[in-house]
């Protein structure tokens, strides 16, 4: 019997789209034997991405609280239901905790409000109140270790808060986020909002550190690319959060809905009493 491999592509926009310049590169198993050739994404891939994100954003901060946290309900079931198949190129402990945190930043997403929020006493006659407010497009660069569960972990806080997101998937193990990608694009999470690229991180981190579109970032990087991440970064004024290469992406410290605050913005609002 002929086996047909799939070819996997990139996630953007809402569709699968391969690498602008047709550039792949070979992905093996643990044996060394061939699987299928993984897009080589570029500085333009990843423009085009922010733009898909940037289309996206609006209409994703403007849903209620209540309907995100059923979109993410909803991509936790799905994550269910393909357990045995991502578990085959990760492993059961790892979808298990991945499927795990996405129940529980959709638990968040109506609530972390009221923990991040406050209403201000202040000494003249008004009523004053901080509200959150998405910061726009989150940057993203996934760990080695953990594909899934990392990306995961980097991408949840980021939407849960009503941003969109561009993430660059891990580069030695990047079928969990292809896989991802197939489900994000069933699932009822607006096309555009998360965008899944794969490649060589050396390629496209001087773009994600200075393209002005990208209002934050969040990235396991070493000491060399931190640097060049917050260089970059303070041109536009950007937020950059670095997690260490050897994070342990299953503590529970990651469940804190202070994950959420790095991706938002204070609004506070002053109204006359009596008004």
């Amino acid at each position: 019997m002929l086996r047909i491999t799939k070819t996997p592509k990139c996630y953007v926009g809402g569709a699968f789209i391969r690498s602008e310049s047709g550039r792949v590169a070979p992905l093996n198993d643990a044996a060394g034997n061939f699987l299928c050739n993984i897009p080589l994404c570029t500085k333009k891939d990843l423009r085009n991405a922010v733009e898909a994100a940037a289309k996206a954003g609006s209409g994703w901060a403007k849903r209620t609280p209540y309907n995100r946290a059923q979109i993410l309900y909803r991509l936790a079931e799905m994550l269910e239901s393909r357990a045995t198949e991502m578990a085959a190129i990760t492993s059961t402990k790892e979808v298990r905790a991945a499927i795990d945190r996405t129940v529980h930043f959709a638990g968040w997403a109506d609530k972390y409000e009221q923990v991040l929020g406050s209403v201000n006493p202040v000494a003249t006659p008004h009523f004053n109140f901080t509200v959150t407010e998405p910061v726009g497009i989150v940057g993203i660069l996934a760990p080695e270790n953990a594909p899934l569960l990392g990306l995961l972990t980097l991408i949840l806080p980021a939407i849960t808060a009503g941003n969109s997101v561009v993430a660059l998937a891990s580069r030695q193990s990047p079928s969990p986020s292809i896989l991802l990608g197939e489900m994000l694009a069933v699932s009822d999470l607006p096309g555009g909002v998360v965008n899944l690229l794969t490649g060589d991180r050396k390629d496209m981190l001087p773009t994600f550190a200075t393209h002005e579109h990208i209002r934050a970032i969040a990235a396991v990087a070493d000491k060399a690319d931190a640097t060049a991440l917050q260089q970059g970064a303070a041109e536009s004024v950007k937020r950059v959060k670095i997690h260490s290469p050897e994070t342990d992406w299953f503590s529970k410290e990651h469940d804190s809905p202070y994950a959420i605050r790095d991706f938002t913005e204070a609004k506070t609002v002053w109204h006359p009493i009596g008004a």
